[in-house]
């Protein structure tokens, strides 16, 4: 027998009743803002103008808009995530705090195309596979600009280790990528952008151990100068 339905099964993010709850809780304001989500709102503000669209690439419930709206920043939100139940939590709580229900779109990144102004990713690609494909799809649909946060190191490490934070009797693993700061610039640079690295300001450029492997986190911020 043959099912369709292995991505569901398979995905971490589908497995983890903590999640759920904690991207509820933001959602309803009932966390506090993330330093990640702050730092990376603060570096698209001075990108940003009235009228443009952001898309927030991997963005679980969504509650990255409060972030923007926080700051005011003059961007039409959207989001898009491949895991159903997320998206659910964001499209129950959001529209309260002025988000409508379609602006939050479950989509795998293999499916998306089109163009946005600006692109926000964060912790999102250093648990796929590898970085080329999911990232010339985000350089290929911004306009303007590309935010990321990823674990980024000066040489390459690539891991698929069990996560052991998942819900009772889940045994799924996940991959623990850290890709090679340079060669990922150099890559973003070949589409067409100026890239500058910014240190996390969270973690202050020092390892942080994440489901027990660590992660090297850096924001990249991409401003496109050609076509």
């Amino acid at each position: 027998m043959i099912n369709a339905d292995g991505w569901l099964k398979y995905s971490i993010w589908e497995h983890s009743a903590h999640i759920k709850e904690l991207y509820g809780r933001r959602c309803r304001l009932e966390e506090p803002e993330m330093t990640c989500a702050a730092q990376a709102a603060e570096l698209l503000a001075p990108q940003v103008a009235d009228g443009d669209t952001l898309l927030d690439v991997g963005c679980g419930s969504g509650y990255f808009f409060h972030s923007i709206k926080k700051r005011r920043l003059p961007v039409a939100y959207f989001g898009i995530d491949a895991a159903p139940s997320l998206v659910a939590i964001g499209r129950r709580y959001l529209p309260a705090f002025g988000l409508p229900p379609e602006n939050l779109q479950v989509m795998r990144l293999e499916d998306l195309d089109g163009q946005v102004d600006h692109i926000i990713c964060l912790n999102v690609l250093s648990n796929l596979d590898n970085y080329h494909r999911p990232l010339e799809r985000l350089l290929l649909c911004a306009a303007k600009t590309v935010i990321l946060r990823e674990s980024l190191n000066e040489e390459g490490s690539y891991d698929y280790v069990p996560d052991t934070y998942l819900d009772e009797g889940c045994r799924l693993k996940v991959y623990v990528n850290a890709y090679p700061l340079k060669e990922v610039m150099d890559f973003i640079t070949s589409y067409g952008f100026a890239v500058a690295a910014v240190k996390d300001r969270r973690t202050r450029g020092r390892p942080e151990m994440v489901i027990g492997y660590p992660h090297y986190w850096k924001f990249l911020v991409a401003r496109r100068t050609s076509p």
